[in-house]
């Protein structure tokens, strides 16, 4: 091969890699189940917890609702669903989460079930830095038919954006040891699970839940 058939195919080949790489990503979900069957109502089953944080699961599960519900949905109460589940002798997630489709259809009568497992929930702390992160998973489950209609995942941490320059060495010994303090009277999780929560189970974002009938946005997706 010639010099110049060598710059060419070479040319070609890095046109060829600039076009994949500014092409625009392909959804990784497939919505055709979700359009087929377009739920309207929405039950949140208590969230598992593989963190060894135990406010886990409950501080998920009370920060769900609304996202859903500005999505278009609506969503049983929660301290309904919960309250049931124990008068049924179900006290954990993972016996409520075990509950059959159809089941959970003829008590609480909703179109679908929310399945959601927190992975991350907690503070890490190291010398210089601490950061509250959130990290969950979830599933939207046909009551009807079993199918999953849509599954996602979503992470936020409180170190998003921050300026870790700010003061030098000895403000950053001095943030991270009041984060501390301060994360240990408290939950300091409890609103990063709410930033989690919407990246999770809001719709209009890329691959995830789809406009439900009450918002003005329905079928527009």
């Amino acid at each position: 091969m010639t010099r110049s058939k060598t710059i060419a195919a070479l040319m070609a080949l890095a046109a060829a890699m600039l076009t994949t790489g500014c092409a625009a990503p392909r959804s990784a979900v497939d919505y055709a189940a979700f359009r087929s069957t377009r739920p309207a109502s929405i039950l949140i089953l208590p969230p598992l917890n593989e963190s060894p944080d135990i406010n886990a699961s409950a501080g998920m599960l009370a920060q769900l609702t609304m996202p859903l519900a500005e999505s278009g949905y609506y969503v049983l109460p929660v301290a309904l669903v919960a309250e049931t589940f124990r008068n049924n002798g179900l006290d954990s997630p993972a016996e409520a989460q075990g509950v059959a489709a159809g089941k959970l259809r003829e008590i609480f009568g909703a179109d679908a079930a929310l399945y959601v497992k927190v992975t991350k929930y907690g503070s890490t702390y190291t010398v210089l830095s601490s950061q509250a992160v959130v990290a969950a998973e979830a599933r939207l489950v046909d009551l009807k038919t079993g199918a999953v209609l849509w599954n996602g995942t979503a992470t936020a941490s409180d170190a998003e954006g921050r300026n870790s320059g700010a003061g030098g060495i000895v403000g950053l010994l001095v943030t991270a040891v009041v984060k501390q303090i301060v994360g240990s009277l408290s939950d300091a999780s409890f609103p990063v699970a709410g930033i989690t929560s919407q990246r999770l189970v809001s719709a209009g974002r890329p691959n995830g839940i789809l406009y439900g009938p009450r918002s003005p946005k329905y079928l527009s997706d």
